[in-house]
Parts: structure tokens; C-alpha cells; sequence
């Protein structure tokens, strides 16, 4: 059976839930390989076979040293020196661009911001707002798949998880753009953004300087927070939590839109979640269009009156 290469996304040892989403993905394609770049496998090599992975190939911490170009060199050479069936990769920014690089070094073809993908790499993609549900697939060399977080189901199934230490000759060109600072995010108690099971968004709607509302909602059901467009340029929340086209994509179990409107802007970043449920004053709305449950009402009446009786029922 062939490999299925997967890029690991990792913090300070801690595999991210996606990347158990990729493994579980992969098996349906052949044998998955998870590939580690940077320090921590040690750490994070129980949790890889876990979910499947036969083998762990673990990349000098050097690599992260550069942007993105490192990482795409090594991918595209293991997936020729080991005969790989795929490279799947997580749809963040970043990877999306290893994703692209990858796939010109090795002459193939790559599809972004997959919900599914069968046994012979037909992937499925959600589109115009979820209107639309396209099919694509590779036809030359190795397909290089971005899967959107919360698209697969994490099931455990056991690797051998063996470790294999790989390196990358780096053409200077790799080498073009170097990090010179990295700055660590603060983190609350709230998941993070792209891989909650449960997103609450607030809107326009929700007004200047009342964002709480939403944050309550959201702590009452262990939520992650984000905001719309429209929200995020007026400054009323910041931008690290935009949903949406140029922020970010959510596919969350449940998704509540409170007082956002549902431009197609927004609908491209949150529109494979499983569940929607969408309050607005406006009947009109298009966000009605997409939610499987809609409240016409004042959100600041509906959403403190379904905090209060979630807490009730805790």
C-alpha cells in the first residue's frame, strides 16, 4: 500500500486535532506517513500512531527557520523517494502555500479547501456559500490535498508510529525569506478558532462595544469566538478572529450567527459547518438562506435568554 505523506501541525509537542483529522483521512487513501518538522516528535509520536500513522519522518527544527519554502522542498522530495499517493495537508495560510509550492515542484496539481476525499482522491469542496458542491481531482503526479479543520471525524486506529529521521538539501532559493521573530499569540481558555467543535460569530448587529453577549454565549457552551467581517474593520473585536473569504475558515459541529447578515464573504469561511443556527432582526437576512435554524429577534434578547437556560440545564 502506498504512503499518503501528512504535514503535522504542532504546538510546543501537542499535535493539533487536524492533523488527527488528516490521518484518519489518509487511511482511506493508503498508509499514512506523518511528516514532523521542528522539535517535539518525541512528544508527539504516541499521539501520531494513535490515529494510524506506520511512520513518523522527523525533520531538523532548522527548517523553521525559513517560511514556507523548506517545508514544500522536503514534502515534494519524499513524496518521490518514497512513491507517495498524496500529501494532504491542513488549509491554513501558511500550509496552503506549502501546498501550492509542493505541488509545482512536482509537477501536479493541488486541491485546496477540501470537506472530503475518497479512496482514489476525488476530493469534495463546498462553494458559493454552500450553494454548490464540487468535485476535483488530480490527473498527473501526486495530488497535494488542503483539508479544511472539522471536515473529518478523528477515529483511532494503531500505527507502528516508527521514527525516521529525514533531511532536505535547501537550494538557496528556499532560503529567501527568513524568520527573524516569531511572537506567541495569548491564548484564554477558549479553543482555538479553526479547530472548535462549536463556533459562536457575532455581527454587525451585535453593536459597539457589546461583544460580551456573544462571549457569554460562547463560554457557556466551551465555544470559540469570532466575528465578521464588518465587525473586525470597525475594530470592535480584533482581526485574528475573522471569520470568512480573507479570515479565517471555520467547519464546526455547530455554528451560531448572531446579527451577522451572511454576505457571501462571510458564508465562504464558515458555510461546511454541520449546523448553523443564525438570529437576526431581519427576516430578509441571506444568512436565513444557510442556517438549518433561524431566530428572527433582538439577539441581545435571545442570546442572554439561551445562555441563561443552557447554564440551567448544566
Amino acid at each position: 500500500m502506498a504512503e499518503v505523506l501528512v504535514l503535522v501541525d504542532h504546538v510546543d509537542g501537542e499535535v493539533k486535532k487536524v492533523t488527527t483529522e488528516l490521518l484518519t483521512a489518509a487511511r482511506r487513501i493508503g498508509e499514512p506517513s506523518a511528516v514532523w518538522v521542528g522539535d517535539g516528535a518525541e512528544n508527539g509520536k504516541a499521539a501520531l500512531a494513535e490515529f494510524g500513522a506506520e511512520k513518523v519522518y522527523t525533520a531538523p527544527a532548522e527548517l523553521n527557520d525559513y517560511v514556507v519554502a523548506p517545508t514544500a522542498q522536503l514534502l515534494a522530495e519524499l513524496a518521490q523517494d518514497k512513491g507517495a499517493a498524496a500529501i494532504l495537508v491542513s488549509a491554513t495560510a501558511g500550509n496552503k502555500e506549502i501546498a501550492g509550492r509542493a505541488a509545482v515542484k512536482l509537477g501536479s496539481g493541488v486541491l485546496t479547501d477540501v470537506v472530503d476525499v475518497n479512496s482514489e482522491v476525488v476530493t469534495e469542496h463546498s462553494i458559493f456559500g454552500g450553494a454548490t458542491v464540487t468535485h476535483g481531482r488530480v490527473k498527473t503526479g501526486v495530488p497535494v490535498v488542503a483539508v479544511r479543520p472539522n471536515s473529518f471525524v478523528p477515529e483511532a486506529a494503531s500505527g507502528a508510529g516508527a521514527e525516521e529521521a529525514v533531511s532536505v538539501d535547501l537550494p538557496d532559493a528556499a532560503k529567501g525569506a527568513k524568520v527573524v521573530e516569531r511572537v506567541v499569540e495569548e491564548q484564554g481558555e477558549r479553543p482555538e478558532l479553526t479547530e472548535a467543535a462549536v463556533v459562536v460569530s457575532g455581527g454587525r448587529g451585535v453593536g459597539e462595544g457589546k461583544f460580551d453577549v456573544v462571549e457569554q454565549l460562547a463560554d457557556t457552551l466551551g465555544a470559540a469566538v469570532g466575528a465578521s467581517r464588518a465587525v473586525v474593520d470597525s475594530g470592535w473585536y480584533p482581526n485574528q478572529f475573522q471569520v470568512g473569504q480573507t479570515g479565517k475558515t471555520v467547519s464546526p459541529n455547530l455554528y451560531i450567527a448572531l446579527g451577522i447578515s451572511g454576505a457571501i464573504q462571510h458564508r465562504a469561511g464558515m458555510q461546511t459547518a454541520k449546523n448553523i443556527i443564525a438570529v437576526n432582526k431581519d427576516p430578509e437576512a441571506p444568512i436565513f438562506e444557510l442556517a438549518d435554524f433561524g431566530v428572527v429577534g433582538d439577539l441581545h434578547t435571545v442570546a442572554p435568554q439561551l445562555t441563561e437556560e443552557i447554564n440551567k440545564r448544566k
